[in-house]
């Protein structure tokens, strides 16, 4: 049968499963915008492409499958390279599509002419351009299984306009083979036996290739061996923070406590983490020239083993499936009780609020939503020192609660929460923005209101770039430079894009105005005021003008 190429690519997405894809539209690939027409995939249809590939990113962490992203060329993809970084630092999986200049035009300077191979070399697993019609479903089939294997990430594909216009008579392709993973029993009985060798060691857990099922198999293993478990950067809904085991995350604002921890520690299990430089501190906690414990390190991708870190162990193993093999084992012989329940005792006590000056203190604005929201509650970040309130002090329960970016990218938060909400309309989504970091990806108001998105949006209103502000003081004092904002009145902003809008100026106000928000059954904005002179959870600008 006949099929034009934009109706080809749509036919291999309703044949890989794909329920929803995120767009800026372009006259580059107005024929997949055809084939998209009455197919049943949901079109998320954004304001900026750095908004669509940011939501397509976080799809990929929800779901495990490739978000998928169409931008134009030129203008359309350089912005949406901002989430093809995001999914490679983060190893997400994504495909993002992008329109192409008609290719016999190519080497030309065409209007908006790119060549992606170069633009996007450094940051996706793959780039290609598709320049015949025939040959979509292999290069989609392709595109996805490149995207989802091994340690995941992002794929690029440039679709010529002139190529997706075209017509071809082509099969479509099946979709990516799932191969049942080995029998890692004895591998996994092999890693507990040299633990067992080691009076204080740690277990270590991030990376992707997670599920609900390895957060529970995480759990028993924890505590059925006694171990102490650090998570890495942003991924704390990795293991109940309630648990026992529990002993903090790795994070940019890391308990000093669990950092001497891993300074101390004489094993890492590190399983499915890079344990890269956030995680290590820029590698002061462990040495990679000259480690001061033993390694085993568990990954899915072989390249990534000996890559900074050369672990006594390797196992080329994705981390649910030798969690899993761990969780069955019984409690070997050896007595970690003493060396688990320090580790627990240190991080009950960082998590105790530490007060910062003015009149909403974020640290209980914090607490409060930890104490109340749902367990199955979605808290979605960007960057910035406001995020680390949120990492100190809220407790996550529910594996699927927490959408950050690893990359540590600012205007994720917002995205990321549209995406949450679209993907999970029953359940409270939040995100915690900064002032600087929410007015990178308001624009995508607009996309709530258009699809029906719900996310509160707690803006940290400081009026400055705080985290560069912090160090800014910290290297350069009294020379105030780049750092200032002015900015909206954002409660305002929210109900000029048909959603609710409050400012909050007292702690004891944001109760009540949390509770108005989710009345209002539409997206909202709270902002609060917070004092310029709380730059972060532990320091404060005239402190650090007196220092």
């Amino acid at each position: 049968m006949q099929r034009h190429g934009g109706k080809i690519l749509v036919d291999q997405l309703v044949r890989f499963g794909v329920r929803r894809v995120f767009s800026v539209p372009g006259e580059s690939f107005l024929a997949a915008l055809d084939g998209l027409y009455d197919v049943g995939i949901e079109n998320i249809v954004c304001r900026q492409e750095g908004g669509v590939a940011m939501m397509a990113e976080a799809y990929g962490k929800m779901t495990g499958q490739a978000g998928v992203a169409f931008v134009t060329r030129g203008p359309g993809a350089t912005n949406a390279s901002a989430g093809i970084h995001i999914a490679h630092q983060d190893s997400t999986p994504m495909v993002l599509f992008v329109g192409q200049i008609d290719n016999s035009q190519t080497d030309r300077e065409t209007f908006q002419e790119v060549d992606y191979k170069q633009m996007f070399g450094g940051l996706a697993k793959w780039v290609a351009q598709v320049d015949q019609t025939d040959r979509l479903p292999e290069y989609i089939a392709r595109a996805f299984s490149i995207a989802t294997s091994g340690r995941p990430g992002p794929v690029v594909l440039a679709l010529p306009e002139n190529m997706l216009s075209a017509v071809a008579d082509v099969a479509d392709r099946s979709g990516p083979i799932m191969e049942l993973a080995p029998n890692l029993d004895t591998v996994a009985q092999d890693a507990l036996h040299w633990l067992s060798g080691f009076e204080r060691p740690l277990v270590i857990v991030g990376g992707p290739h997670w599920s609900p099922q390895a957060a529970a198999d995480l759990a028993t293993f924890a505590q059925t061996q006694n171990l102490p478990v650090a998570l890495g950067f942003r991924r704390q809904d990795y293991l109940d923070n309630r648990h026992a085991n529990y002993a903090g995350d790795l994070n940019v604002g890391m308990n000093p406590k669990l950092a001497q921890r891993m300074r101390d520690a004489d094993a890492l299990l590190v399983i499915g983490s890079r344990l890269g430089d956030i995680e290590t501190q820029g590698y002061s906690l462990v040495d990679p020239s000259n480690p001061q414990c033993a390694i085993c390190h568990v990954h899915a991708d072989p390249s990534e083993h000996g890559h900074v870190y050369h672990p006594d162990i390797a196992v080329t193993a994705d981390a649910v499936s030798l969690t899993h093999a761990l969780s069955r084992l019984p409690a070997c012989d050896t007595d970690w009780s003493g060396w688990t329940a320090a580790a627990r005792a240190d991080f009950d006590v960082w998590k105790t609020p530490h007060e910062t000056p003015g009149d909403v203190k974020l640290e209980q604005v914090i607490a409060w939503l930890s104490d109340t929201l749902a367990d199955d509650a979605i808290l979605t970040n960007g960057a910035g020192n406001y995020a680390a309130f949120l990492h100190r002090y809220f407790v996550y329960k529910d594996y699927g609660t927490q959408l950050a970016p690893t990359s540590g990218s600012m205007g994720y938060g917002f995205p990321a929460a549209i995406s949450a909400s679209l993907e999970n309309p029953d359940r409270t989504v939040v995100c915690l923005a900064g002032d600087g970091c929410f007015q990178m990806t308001c624009n995508e108001l607009s996309t709530a209101a258009q699809h029906g998105a719900t996310p509160i949006v707690i803006v940290v209103n400081n009026g400055r770039y705080g985290t560069i502000r912090m160090h800014q003081e910290k290297h350069y004092p009294n020379r105030v430079s780049g750092t200032q904002l002015t900015n909206p009145d954002f409660a305002a902003l929210a109900r000029a894009y048909g959603g609710h809008g409050e400012t909050v100026t007292s702690t004891g106000d944001f109760p009540a105005a949390f509770a108005r928000a989710q009345a209002s059954g539409t997206h909202a904005v709270i902002e609060l005021r917070v004092s310029e002179d709380a730059l972060s959870t532990s320091l404060t600008l005239s402190g650090l003008a007196k220092a």
